[in-house]
């Protein structure tokens, strides 16, 4: 598996959206959260996407030019319309405006409609959690629909990612989950590869519970609700929380949205904890509770000690910024071939 530099990565990847039509500001932005997910182990929503992105760019469905539409703005909450710019780009800007008004109001939040794809919500965290804030991301596609309601068989929702980042005064906690019990992304690669999911996390088109992802690629099936056959009540209504808070308050989803291109809503959320008891106070219930996790006795079905949601993350992070950044050789290959064809060239490997 080949390992690139960081910064090396990122201006790779950066030059190839730009070679491929995404403005510059844009395509930095993009690479940059592209790469965080790969060094936060999040693969499935890193740099490879960019063979998607690219193709994406060429046929229209992702804008990589213009700018946002300002739908609503009131100090302490905003709506825009993204124009199917990158979800990294308008996520990233949106918590940077976050960031700089929560001072004011304490909670600032944000709804954005015709989102193209986000990225791991997870990427986002560390940037916002390092100025001692808390984010929360949230987002859905109501251009698709891949998850039945619970006890249902016909799909509405989709995968409904969910994350939250809090400062400690150490790494932050992290978490990131979807409402489903797995993903699109995940699902789509295992039904490719022929294999099967580790449990019964799909729902054939007759409503049974099934391992094999090509019962919903190929046979009108759905994903489960998070909680599965039995729990499954629980991540229904995590979705439907998801897919109101950014298409409700936004004012575009699944009502008025056509299933068709990836158009996705998103809703931000930046508290400060200094405008409430104050930030010591909250990272000395923080560190106190990562601490109390962390040194509970494991159990005997477990590999070893108790982690706290963004621990594997942040271990995974500090070696690729030391050892470069892991790129699944197909992903490579793919990468090379659009360099090759954009006339970019190609960062230099590191040692094995």
């Amino acid at each position: 598996m080949p390992t690139i530099d960081r910064a090396d990565l990122i201006e790779f990847a950066q030059s190839l959206l730009t070679r491929a039509g995404m403005e510059a500001d844009k395509a930095a932005i993009t690479a940059e959260v592209l790469v965080e997910g790969d060094m936060i182990g999040h693969d499935t929503h890193g740099v490879q996407l960019l063979h998607w992105y690219i193709e994406s760019l060429e046929d229209g469905s992702l804008n990589g030019k213009g700018d946002l539409e300002v739908v609503a703005d009131k100090g302490s909450a905003f709506v825009w319309d993204g124009k199917l710019l990158p979800g990294a780009w308008l996520l990233s800007r949106a918590l940077d405006q976050a960031c700089e008004r929560v001072a004011d109001h304490g909670i600032v939040a944000a709804a954005i409609r015709n989102c193209h794809h986000t990225c791991a919500l997870s990427a986002y965290m560390r940037k916002v959690t390092e100025r001692g804030l808390i984010a929360q991301i949230s987002a859905s596609n109501p251009a698709a629909a891949r998850v039945a309601p619970f006890g249902g068989t016909r799909p509405v929702l989709t995968p409904n990612p969910i994350a939250m980042g809090f400062p400690t005064s150490a790494d932050p906690i992290m978490v990131d989950v979807s409402c489903s019990i797995t993903t699109t992304t995940n699902t789509q690669l295992l039904a490719k590869r022929g294999e099967k999911y580790p449990e019964a996390w799909g729902l054939t088109a007759a409503g049974e519970p099934t391992d094999d992802p090509r019962e919903i690629t190929e046979r009108g099936g759905t994903m489960m609700p998070l909680g599965g056959a039995l729990k499954g009540h629980k991540g229904y209504g995590l979705g439907l929380m998801v897919d109101l808070l950014g298409q409700g308050l936004s004012g575009k989803g699944r009502a008025n949205t056509a299933i068709g291109p990836l158009a996705q809503s998103a809703f931000i959320q930046v508290i400060d904890p200094a405008f409430f008891a104050g930030l010591d106070a909250f990272t000395e219930q923080s560190d106190w509770l990562a601490d109390a996790c962390r040194t509970n006795p494991p159990a005997p079905w477990t590999n070893g000690a108790v982690r706290v949601p963004g621990d594997s993350a942040a271990r995974k992070r500090r070696k690729a910024l030391a050892e470069g950044v892991p790129v699944v050789e197909a992903h490579w290959q793919k990468m090379t071939g659009h360099a090759e064809r954009l006339g970019v060239p190609l960062p230099g490997l590191r040692a094995a």
